[in-house]
């Protein structure tokens, strides 16, 4: 009688204390669903800035990537320069995190929104040791019909375009200071000039790894540079408007008017291509990737929030 006791009351511990471990178990492994073998590097696109007056610029995703182990950095790049320019200086905070990291750190997985993913583009061609994975968002890879239409309507030689020069490279000059970027002197036409018809073809000649070879197509998975394999991805939108509460969507319902067919207001669908394709056509528009304006994003749509945990996911699958 006091063995069956005994074995009942064991019985009872086990059924009531394999829950709780397997809870426990269940949590620490949701902690470290995005724990990538690489650091994650949030690139930045035009206005870049990492936090203004509290205000950051991947609304509140590096903390949902940090809660559930992901390292993620958000380097500090010039609101308005080329993509050589802004690359230039991510290669220096990249070698600075590297060296402060006594040999733990050795690649990053870039991620890059708009200009970012181009900007990390040139750091994987240029410095390809530094690089595990590129991810680009609603980057225009192939240009934008904007950057055209700005070009065209305040040529840079002209009286109008000086003009617009001095007030943009002093915006820009702004978003550096509050964003505590003092480094960095804004050249807008650098920026557009990328981004027009010739200036992305120009850019796309010099450094065409990843980028689709067809009009509409799909990149390589991967490419080797110097003997580095590194990893290529990317995904876009196609909604210029989304929720009617976002002040956002009136900005790029109007700049949409300027790209023939789906875009996201700025990026064509299939200018966005690069690398593996995820997916061209979340309802999106330029900015809700990076969950703005403030998380006001479409309710019938992946948050992205979850968009970026599934990805940290995604490259720690695939050893990264």
């Amino acid at each position: 009688m006091r063995t069956l006791f005994v074995a009942a009351l064991a019985a009872v511990c086990l059924c009531t204390t394999v829950p709780a471990q397997a809870g426990f178990f269940s949590s620490w492994f949701d902690r470290n669903e995005a724990k990538t073998k690489h650091p994650i590097v949030l690139i930045p696109g035009i206005f870049a800035f990492d936090t203004i007056a509290g205000i950051d610029y991947w609304y509140r995703i590096p903390a949902v990537l940090e809660s559930e182990g992901a390292t993620v950095f958000v380097p500090k790049v010039n609101a308005f320069d080329s993509s050589a320019m802004r690359g230039e200086s991510l290669i220096e905070q990249l070698d600075e995190i590297r060296a402060a990291s006594g040999g733990r750190i050795s690649k990053f997985n870039l991620i890059g929104h708009s200009q970012g993913g181009v900007t990390a583009r040139y750091v994987m061609n240029v410095r390809p040791d530094l690089v595990a994975s590129v991810t680009t968002l609603h980057s225009p890879h192939k240009g934008s019909p904007v950057a055209d239409l700005v070009t065209g309507v305040v040529p840079e030689s002209t009286l109008r375009g000086v003009a617009f020069e001095v007030f943009a490279n002093a915006v820009g000059d702004l978003v550096n200071l509050l964003s505590n970027n003092k480094r960095d002197d804004s050249d807008i036409y650098a920026m557009l000039g990328e981004f027009n018809k010739a200036g992305s073809a120009a850019f796309n000649r010099q450094f065409p790894a990843g980028v689709p070879t067809t009009e509409c197509g799909e990149g390589p998975s991967r490419v080797t540079i110097n003997g580095r394999t590194i990893r290529l991805y990317s995904w876009s939108g196609t909604s210029p408007f989304t929720t009617g509460i976002d002040l956002s969507d009136a900005l790029f319902t109007t700049t949409s008017l300027a790209v023939p067919g789906p875009s996201d207001g700025i990026t064509p669908r299939c200018s966005s291509h690069f690398g593996k394709v995820i997916k061209d056509n979340y309802r999106m528009n330029h900015i809700d990737v990076n969950n703005h304006l403030f998380g006001i994003v479409p309710l019938f749509e992946t948050r992205p929030e979850a968009l970026f945990k599934n990805h940290a996911k995604r490259l720690k699958k695939a050893g990264l």
